[in-house]
């Protein structure tokens, strides 16, 4: 992998994290469009995506550093009870929504391994993410105020129920497949539950930190008898930091666009999740 290669996946992976585009079937296609000599599933490609994920995960706890601050504290009673019961309750939701893909995601790993060297089916799965955010947006209404008993607009995230989490986490295991967004998926679990975008947006990148680190430490695991060389970590430094700070400017510019958009906010990223999965499938399957 050449440095300029590097640089062009950190961009990728620090953006498509975020944004509702799945940022593993981004990381399956684009070598195999450009016919790079290596893609995802290659051993040699580990210790890369272990510091992309890592930039990735820092960049979450920056952005979010006040939201993470007041849970600690909370939770160690420095604000009183009040307090460090919502905080324990959060840590609470978050474990509940992490649970479901550390499960299936263990159970189903051998499995979900081959997809990640098959660039034809993650094309198709990245078409079928996107008809699930326009279903899910049609969908929303049914979902709503009315049926959370809660205004739409003044439900935080405290106010998500242990069913409301399982919920979210269970979409969240979708994303196992590369081609189906994390961020999409749980998003638009969150929207089914009746919240607005943003909320469901800041519960998604919550539930981020705890699943990313999750998969490094089970990615470490997998490296500690691999030789790396110093040209893999200076490259990977890199690439930590360039994908870092592509997701500190996306995830702001997410935030921002969600606050500001409200209806049919998910449309623009599945037009564009239908029109590069469809174009990966003509290119990919010999058409062109």
């Amino acid at each position: 992998m050449t440095l300029l290669q590097a640089l062009i996946i950190a961009i990728l992976q620090g953006a498509t994290e975020l944004f509702p585009v799945s940022s593993l079937g981004h990381a399956v296609l684009l070598p195999a469009l450009l016919h790079w000599p290596f893609n995802e599933s290659d051993e040699i490609f580990l210790p890369f995506l272990v510091m992309l994920h890592l930039g990735t995960s820092v960049a979450l706890f920056i952005f979010f550093w006040r939201d993470w601050a007041a849970i600690i504290t909370g939770a160690l009673g420095i604000h009183g009870s009040r307090y460090r019961v919502e905080s324990f309750k959060i840590l609470w939701l978050l474990a509940i929504a992490t649970l479901p893909a550390v499960i299936v995601g263990a159970a189903l790993e051998h499995i979900l391994r081959h997809l990640f060297g098959s660039p034809l089916p993650v094309a198709g799965l990245l078409v079928v993410n996107g008809l699930l955010l326009l279903a899910v947006e049609r969908l929303r209404g049914r979902f709503g105020p009315a049926t959370t008993g809660v205004p739409e607009a003044s439900r935080p995230v405290a106010s998500l129920t242990a069913r409301d989490a399982l919920f979210i986490g269970c979409f969240q295991c979708l994303a196992l497949f590369p081609g189906l967004s994390r961020s999409g998926a749980t998003i638009a679990g969150g929207l089914l539950r009746g919240l607005h975008h943003d909320v469901a947006a800041r519960f998604s990148f919550l539930m981020a930190e705890p699943i990313i680190l999750a998969a490094t430490a089970h990615q470490m695991m997998k490296m500690r008898h691999m030789t790396i060389t110093h040209d893999q970590i200076h490259i990977g430094l890199i690439a930590a930091v360039v994908s870092g700070i592509t997701a500190l400017i996306s995830t702001g510019i997410l935030m921002r666009y969600f606050r500001n958009h409200d209806n049919w906010a998910l449309a623009p990223f599945a037009y564009y999740c239908i029109a590069f999965g469809l174009g990966s499938l003509v290119v990919l399957g010999g058409v062109l």
